[in-house]
């Protein structure tokens, strides 16, 4: 019975011994939330195969703020795509646990949401005490520094006789628009989005044997085309007819004559590619992205056109996806929507060339043996000169010439 009797002492002692720390953790909860499950975590979703992390950009909610189940509150910068944080539940924010600018990966967490909406708190930055007391130290530090100059104001004709040298100041003044003032500057973090475009353009620069080829296209039958039959296309398609479909048949055309544009090195090996994959390039507020239009070859002009639409509007948007910008075996560049005239495109790793489209301007051509003006547009190939010969470059350009000036040869296959 004594060891019963001690046993049970000993026990009761231990439950007492945890119900405090059991009792405090109860209370720091109850700080943010009730029990029975009120708190949920929204955390970071799976990005792709090939990206393991990110950057949080910004936040989209404040805590406090009301959401619905699947409302975006956070977005996240890849290499490549912009990703939503979506809410768990329909709640309250109660917090976020990461700042904007942190790195995080798939299933962090970044904020609480309390479906209730209960212990939600608004925290504010109480930095102004620090910079307050960081602010105070200065000032006499100046008296000091004005104490120290006065005794040397006295000795007013020694300091007088360089002044009256006015050499060194002209030098200075000079030399100063050299350096921006610092006022006037504004430093800003690139984008991961600007960080990967930049680094594959570089290594492309680096890599390949870049080299470029012109042409020029009359564009009055591809324009007459399109002018004749626009009403009755939107009509049946509900999409309208743009020149970038034009360009994407005569491209296809083209790397079928050619396939060699549409290889690439590998090694000490060859890939020739029997599948025409069109990237598209797509200038958006953050960057340049570059979404594919898969098997090109088996599209025809409204095909195309609908791709085009949709894949540009979810560009701009930020909602287009990884797999939609993997892969691709030739690149479009329409710089001509931005009046460009003429440039020399970058090709896009680990393609082999790339075709700049450029702005239509009225120019005098001969024509018969008189001076019209036509409708003229210059055309850019840049391609590796390691793979693709100039022969093979000239010819490609050449059949997009023949095709654009003259649709009727791809009913004609000739």
């Amino acid at each position: 019975m004594l060891n019963l009797h001690l046993e049970f002492a000993q026990l009761r002692q231990e439950r007492e011994g945890t119900a405090c720390p059991e009792g405090t953790m109860q209370i720091q909860h109850r700080q943010f939330s009730s029990d029975n499950g009120d708190l949920v975590d929204a955390v970071v979703p799976y990005m792709g195969e090939s990206i393991s992390d990110g950057t949080l950009a910004k936040f989209l909610k404040n805590p406090g703020d009301s959401v619905a189940v699947d409302e975006p509150i956070a977005q996240i910068e890849t290499d490549k795509v912009t990703i939503d944080v979506s809410s768990p539940e329909t709640g309250v924010i109660q917090k976020f646990v990461v700042k904007e600018g942190d790195t995080v990966e798939p299933g962090n967490k970044i904020a609480v949401i309390s479906k209730s909406g209960e212990g939600v708190i608004h925290v504010a930055p109480s930095e102004k005490t620090s910079e307050k007391t960081d602010s105070q130290p200065p000032p006499p530090a100046e008296k000091s520094v004005e104490d120290k100059q006065k005794p040397k104001v006295g000795s007013v004709p020694v300091v007088e006789k360089p002044k009256a040298t006015s050499v060194t100041p002209p030098k200075r003044s000079a030399t100063e628009p050299q350096l921006p003032p610092k006022d006037r500057e504004r430093r800003v973090p690139m984008t991961r989005l600007r960080k990967r475009v930049a680094t594959r353009l570089k290594d492309s620069q680096n890599t390949f044997a870049l080299l470029t080829t012109f042409n020029e296209v009359d564009m009055t039958n591809l324009m007459k085309l399109r002018s004749d039959y626009k009403d009755a296309f939107v009509e049946k398609h509900g999409v309208k007819l743009g020149l970038m479909s034009g360009f994407v048949k005569a491209a296809v055309s083209g790397l079928q004559n050619q396939p060699i544009i549409n290889a690439v090195i590998d090694g000490d090996d060859i890939i020739y590619r029997d599948y025409v994959d069109i990237s598209i390039a797509v200038g958006t507020p953050k960057g340049l992205v570059v979404p594919v239009i898969r098997n090109a070859g088996k599209m025809n002009f409204a095909e195309i056109e609908k791709e085009i639409n949709t894949l540009a509007k979810k560009a701009s948007d930020g909602t287009i996806s990884i797999d939609e910008m993997a892969g691709g075996s030739f690149t479009i560049s329409n710089g001509g929507v931005y009046g460009s005239l003429l440039s020399t495109p970058i090709i896009n790793p680990p393609q082999s060339a790339i075709l700049g489209m450029h702005s239509i301007v009225s120019r005098p051509m001969v024509v018969g043996g008189n001076i019209v003006p036509r409708p003229m547009m210059y055309i850019a190939l840049t391609y590796d000169h390691r793979l693709i010969d100039g022969r093979e470059a000239v010819f490609f350009l050449r059949r997009i010439k023949d095709v654009v000036e003259d649709p009727r040869r791809l009913l004609l296959d000739i």
